[in-house]
């Protein structure tokens, strides 16, 4: 097969680019002269090379971003670990889970003992009917919870869907009776509730708080959204 030459006018010189220092400016392989360097076409690639960094350290973070869970996944449900460290006895912390508040209080002996006093005071001692959630096996005893120490409930009323406020001081106090133990009031109607999130009798509400499926990771580590059987 006859290979057909070039023509030395179309010939294609290797675009391989030597620096010329003494003149400042660019030659072929070959030492063909090439237009005198340009410094703001210098500058001009210096400054797409900064900006092209920029934009991947901006697609970087996002990325990182989506390891956590997202705001969309934590409303489905996707379970929330809670650090209990530095909640001290007679506290509550505060934490989100399907898009409602979730209360973890840390209960003083003397807010378990008064669980003697309202258990017959209540609508449902036991926990055998619920609001939303189901109960868990290890919700239904008197203190409501795995950890006797520790109460973790859906702050959301039976009656209307409010949110009822703390109220761990005893006695007595406005729109609560004389002999109060401390536990939570729902401002809207009234209901009120006992240490354990159990709702007194003759109250708009008929249920007691809901309590969430639950697991400890260990003593200050507690996840919301699953249990050991998960």
């Amino acid at each position: 097969m006859a290979v057909q030459a070039i023509p030395s006018s179309h010939q294609v010189e290797i675009a391989i680019l030597v620096k010329d220092t003494m003149s400042n400016s660019l030659t072929t392989l070959g030492g063909s002269p090439l237009l005198p360097e340009d410094p703001s076409r210098r500058t001009a690639l210096v400054t797409t090379c900064a900006v092209g960094a920029v934009a991947g350290l901006g697609v970087a973070i996002p990325l990182v971003s989506t390891f956590q869970p997202s705001e969309r996944a934590k409303a489905a449900g996707a379970p929330v670990e809670v650090d209990l460290g530095g909640l001290r006895a007679g506290e509550m912390r505060r934490v989100e889970w399907r898009g409602n508040p979730v209360w973890i209080v840390r209960r003083t002996p003397e807010m378990l003992e008064s669980l003697k006093k309202t258990d017959p005071q209540v609508v449902d001692p036991k926990s055998e009917q619920y609001y939303q959630l189901k109960t868990p096996e290890y919700a239904k005893n008197q203190v409501r919870s795995i950890k006797p120490e520790y109460l973790v409930v859906v702050g959301i009323c039976s009656h209307l869907g409010c949110s009822p406020s703390d109220k761990f001081q005893p006695g007595a106090q406005p729109s609560l009776p004389d002999d109060w133990q401390g536990g939570f009031l729902c401002p809207c109607h009234g209901s009120t509730f006992d240490i354990a999130g159990r709702v007194f009798k003759n109250k708009p509400a008929s249920r007691n708080l809901d309590v969430p499926p639950h697991t400890y990771l260990s003593d200050t580590r507690l996840i919301v959204g699953e249990d050991k059987k998960a």
